[in-house]
């Protein structure tokens, strides 16, 4: 029998506040790039939860998820190492909460940064992913899909 396929698992925040972007950069094995407030989805959390966590990590801002905007396929090959990834990943947008004083960023998380559309479109050669630019454009034409469209069972969470 052969292995299985299986893709990996990511949510992302996408965060707007008056023309601006919340972004984070962080370091990868490809160098210092910039992404969305992203990761993996842990066992036994919903997107949306997984989304509100790794937001908080990140950020160390809570984030409220209240619209899923895509579900995108992305493929990625390291260069350094060969490896072959491919991603799932459900991004939302939603409210940012306040800042957890004294939180401290994820391992890897350099910063935080605010930047405009035009910044983040002519920063390509920094991004972690493509995603990052295709989910700002899918926000910022509207779209949007209410969190019932994803359900989870609730065997997930035993």
């Amino acid at each position: 029998m052969t292995n299985r396929w299986k893709p990996s698992v990511t949510v992302a925040a996408i965060v707007e506040r008056d023309g601006k972007f919340l972004l984070v950069e962080e370091h990868t094995p490809e160098g210092l790039r910039l992404n969305n407030p992203a990761g993996h989805l842990d066992p036994g959390e919903s997107p949306a939860e997984g989304c509100a966590r790794e937001a908080l990590e990140e950020t160390a801002h809570l984030f409220t998820p209240t619209a899923l905007v895509g579900v995108y396929l992305s493929r990625f090959q390291r260069e350094i190492t060969g490896e072959d990834i491919t991603y799932l990943r459900f991004a939302f947008c939603g409210s940012l909460g306040d800042l957890q004083l004294g939180r401290a960023l994820d391992t890897g998380i350099v910063r935080t940064l605010w930047m405009t559309p035009d910044e983040i479109r002519a920063s390509s050669d920094r991004h972690r992913s493509p995603l990052v630019v295709r989910c700002m454009e899918d926000y910022l034409a509207g779209q949007r899909f209410p969190m019932a469209l994803i359900y989870t069972d609730a065997a997930v969470m035993l």
